[in-house]
């Protein structure tokens, strides 16, 4: 029997965001989140993942307070999920790991660029356009198919 993925005992911050974004599907529910998938069975539908696994990741992520939950219909009730500050500031987190996975782990090429709004730089490490030296965040980016990218038939 396999022993539970838990770090509470260890006095690290690395351990302690691993209790929050450390499981399978979090940090998918999160891109998605910053992809612009609001609704519970878009969430689904775009990750493939088991209704009770994503049921359970969204109130998780929602009771860390890296999501909200935002009423769209009383009858029947129906909610949005929608990145906090909290969830927001994973952004660099995330596109680092990003880059990193396209570094080592996309032998065909990233499978999506991260270009900048403005003037269509690609993301760098720092976390600035890489063909006029803006600082970018999450609002200044847009991701398109890379090279890597999957072609559906």
């Amino acid at each position: 029997m396999a022993l539970p993925r838990t770090y509470e005992d260890q006095n690290c911050s690395i351990a302690r965001a691993l209790e929050v974004v450390g499981d399978r599907w979090t940090l998918l529910v999160i891109r998605s989140a910053f992809e612009g998938v609001r609704r519970f069975d878009d969430f689904q539908e775009a990750l493939g993942v088991a209704r009770n696994v994503l049921t359970d990741r969204l109130s998780r992520l929602c009771q860390e307070g890296l999501l909200r939950r935002v009423r769209y219909q009383e009858r029947p009730e129906r909610f949005e999920y929608r990145l906090t500050r909290k969830g927001v500031e994973l952004w660099p987190a995330m596109m680092t790991l990003l880059l990193w996975g396209d570094r080592h782990y996309a032998p065909d090429g990233p499978p999506a660029l991260v270009l900048h709004r403005g003037c269509g730089g690609a993301l760098t490490p720092r976390m600035t356009c890489g063909s006029c030296g803006e600082p970018l965040g999450p609002g200044d980016v847009e991701a398109r198919p890379g090279p890597g990218a999957v072609r559906s038939a």
